[in-house]
């Protein structure tokens, strides 16, 4: 059993990308080629936005726009410390200052009381200035986008969309890349729809950004290639990439239902499941349990491997806990929930592919 089953997947369109790797082979053009515009234009009205810009990866995809923004040391940029370290780390490497903001028990998703104090703490501090906020939509459930945007008009935020996990959910009649200001997404691998590689998409209805971020994403170039207008990056996605990710389009919203039919089935079964809020529908990119203790949570990964079950833990450690942000000066019990969770939480194989018997497999060595 595999925890993601990309072999099945490829079988099944193996022969629509030799057609279109055979197509880049022919005209060459292995960076920007016409891929890459075919590729955003599908991705734009798949979300319902005016502009998908692809980059290099999902990292990159929330990187450039704060730097489109000019966000810089003195800043403040809000999101959650239980994530993958991206998230914070682009704040930092812009010389900004990542403030953590513990998340909900039930969603794992920034919580929005929480976040409203943490602004108006670092209003009152005055040491930094408060610019944006990067709630991430963990494990494929968005956050709760109503409220942070309310939140965000109030203290003139910026609002990020941390869609890495997420891309194919809603809320609503919403899909994820229409919320906040702009969002960003990843196409790595394991990703519900990802490459055989690095990339990345960002999402915005805003002209002027949608510029920034094509010429970020070129070293800061726009109709002359050899001149910069702006300090950039080589954000670019490939055409090889590209392909591939179009060629899973086409079978997309097929997966996330399949994945969906999954996770009702643990759900159904299953004690201490990542809530999903009404009128939320999830992406399903990793399903998670909450055991009731880290011995237990040993004892469970251990009955499973004895049946070939593969497991994963996401994340064994806070980002506030980690060493590489140690000069933030956070200390254990900061963020409790989070801490909590990083102990206690589970991973459990969410593939589009796992058979109704293999997940009765799972659940009964977790009964």
């Amino acid at each position: 059993m595999d925890f993601i089953d990309l072999k099945t997947q490829q079988n099944r369109i193996r022969e629509g990308l030799k057609v279109r790797f055979d197509r880049i082979l022919e005209h060459g053009a292995y960076i920007m080629g016409p891929e890459i515009t075919e590729l955003e234009e599908k991705l734009a009205d798949y979300c319902g936005v005016k502009h998908a810009i692809s980059c290099s990866s999902g990292t990159d995809a929330l990187l450039i726009p704060l730097m489109a923004w000019g966000i810089g040391p003195g800043d403040a940029v809000f999101t959650t410390p239980f994530t993958y370290v991206a998230t914070a780390e682009v704040i930092s490497l812009l010389g900004a200052t990542p403030v953590f903001v513990d998340v909900y028990e039930s969603t794992f998703n920034i919580d929005c009381e929480k976040l409203e104090l943490a602004i108006q703490n670092t209003i009152a501090e005055g040491k930094l200035t408060p610019k944006a906020i990067i709630p991430v939509d963990l494990f494929g459930v968005p956050a709760r986008y109503r409220l942070i945007e309310e939140i965000a008009k109030k203290y003139d935020l910026k609002v990020i969309e941390d869609a890495a996990q997420s891309f194919g959910a809603t809320i609503g009649d919403r899909k994820v890349g229409t919320f906040g200001d702009v969002a960003a997404t990843s196409f790595y691998p394991a990703k519900p729809l990802g490459c055989y590689g690095d990339g990345g998409a960002i999402f915005t209805n805003n002209d002027n950004l949608a510029n920034k971020y094509k010429a970020i994403r070129i070293h800061g170039t726009t109709s002359d290639r050899y001149h910069s207008e702006l300090i950039g990056l080589n954000g670019r996605l490939d055409s090889l990439q590209a392909a591939v990710l179009l060629e899973k389009l086409t079978i997309f919203d097929e997966e996330l239902n399949l994945r969906e039919k999954i996770s009702i089935q643990y759900r159904n079964n299953l004690k201490n499941c990542q809530s999903i809020p009404k009128d939320y529908v999830s992406s399903h990119a990793l399903f998670s349990i909450v055991l009731e203790s880290d011995q237990q949570r040993n004892q469970t990964i251990e009955k499973l491997e004895q049946n070939d079950v593969p497991t994963a833990i996401y994340y064994k450690c806070p980002i506030h806990l980690m060493k590489a942000f140690s000069y933030l000066r956070y200390q254990k019990g900061d963020f409790p929930i989070s801490e909590d969770l990083s102990k206690r939480i589970l991973s459990l194989p969410m593939h589009p592919y796992l058979s109704e018997d293999d997940v009765e497999l799972i659940i009964n060595q977790i009964q």
